[in-house]
């Protein structure tokens, strides 16, 4: 049951515009943006900017020569707390894939390439912030800003650039993924490290002299027993060595092969330990005459939870409930701006987009039934933060 003034008044507002944000939305998700084309995730942005230009807000670009231009759509109360939302104009779909699977809506769910990761997402920031300014609920927030990135599904190189030079300028920060498929949001995610491990042998004949072979492909088999059994090794810690090649023929000796290794933690503290216990796997001779190398490094910070993220995840879930529902901050392996954001500094929530799920996929979706509610939670949450 909706407890107080605002939370009915942001519900109500938003139910008003449901079935424009429906058609927003299918115009949104009909956009062919994958990461490398940025005549795509421009146009994606080009659909932003003129959202925010019939609202007449403020709006600062980030051209970039090779990923799609960032954003930035600012509205201004007169408070104090500066609040910064993000989101991520381009998707993991080739080109073409828009046009074959446009959305569909059938019963609570809709599909579309985009709809959850991240399209649904960024529209609701943009009701949110309407929502506010609308219902002349802004006062008592200082700045309330949306970031659109344009490289966030690749290295996001063009997107750091942006977050550092904007995270001196806020206090807080609300991610935009989709809210995890039984409502959470998210508190906390792993950060990870990729590795490349190589084994250097020496050929033979496998049937007439194996005996003069050094076996690359048995190196890494019990090199990749004990990398395996690093997981663990402190809580929350998991490694996965998730690509194996080697060999050319089955009557030879092989004289090289190849691993990849995903690493996660969810504390920074962990990063060290694990990679210690990595490289003295490696370093351990295990078949005579193989020598095994390690390349690659660690990548993504993990978004700890802080004591500042777990007071705003209590808010938002006090939020939640003025609106008549519940959540928890839950804690993810995957990575998005909110791991980036973390390592900078400023306190941040993710997940807050529609709850949805199975990103990446030609199931992808999100619930109609999350849309009112989340967004409202969006925009209530960025009220209660500056009012506290």
């Amino acid at each position: 049951m909706i407890q107080t003034p605002e939370a009915q008044a942001l519900t109500a507002y938003l139910e008003t515009y449901r079935d424009t944000y429906l058609n927003e939305l299918r115009a949104l998700c009909a956009i062919e943006c994958p990461t490398a084309s940025k005549a795509g995730v421009d146009a994606a942005g080009a659909w932003v900017r003129s959202w925010v230009q019939a609202r007449g807000w403020e709006l600062r670009s980030w051209p970039d020569a090779t990923s799609g231009d960032g954003l930035l759509a600012t509205v201004r109360g007169s408070g104090q707390l500066r609040i910064l939302m993000a989101a991520h104009l381009d998707t993991v779909y080739p080109v073409g894939i828009a046009a074959e699977r446009p959305m569909t809506i059938d019963g609570d769910v809709l599909r579309g390439p985009g709809s959850a990761d991240n399209k649904s997402g960024l529209l609701s920031a943009l009701y949110a912030m309407a929502a506010l300014e609308d219902l002349g609920l802004l006062a008592p927030i200082g700045t309330l800003s949306l970031m659109c990135g344009g490289d966030e599904e690749t290295d996001m190189r063009a997107s750091l650039a942006m977050m550092s030079a904007l995270a001196p300028e806020y206090d807080m920060v609300l991610v935009l993924e989709a809210g995890r498929e039984n409502g959470d949001i998210v508190g906390a995610r792993k950060g990870g490290g990729n590795y490349v491990l190589e084994e250097f042998g020496r050929a033979a004949h496998a049937g007439v002299e194996p005996e003069k072979g050094a076996h690359a492909v048995l190196a890494l088999a019990h090199h990749t027993i004990a990398l395996q059994a690093l997981n663990g090794l402190r809580p929350s810690v998991t490694l996965n060595v998730g690509v194996v090649q080697g060999g050319t023929v089955p009557n030879a000796v092989p004289d090289y092969a190849r691993a990849t290794i995903d690493a996660r933690v969810f504390a920074p503290e962990d990063i060290e330990p694990l990679v210690t216990a990595i490289r003295e796997v490696v370093a351990r001779e295990v078949v005579p005459g193989v020598r095994a190398e390690l390349s690659g490094g660690w990548g993504a910070p993990p978004m700890a939870r802080t004591p500042a993220i777990a007071a705003l995840a209590a808010l938002a879930e006090a939020c939640a409930a003025e609106l008549g529902f519940s959540t928890r901050a839950a804690a993810t392996g995957g990575v998005s701006y909110a791991n980036y954001f973390a390592r900078l500094g400023l306190p941040v929530l993710d997940g807050l987009g529609p709850v949805g799920g199975l990103d990446h996929s030609p199931q992808e979706y999100i619930l109609v039934s999350s849309i009112v509610p989340r967004t409202a939670l969006l925009a209530l949450l960025a009220l209660r933060a500056a009012q506290r």
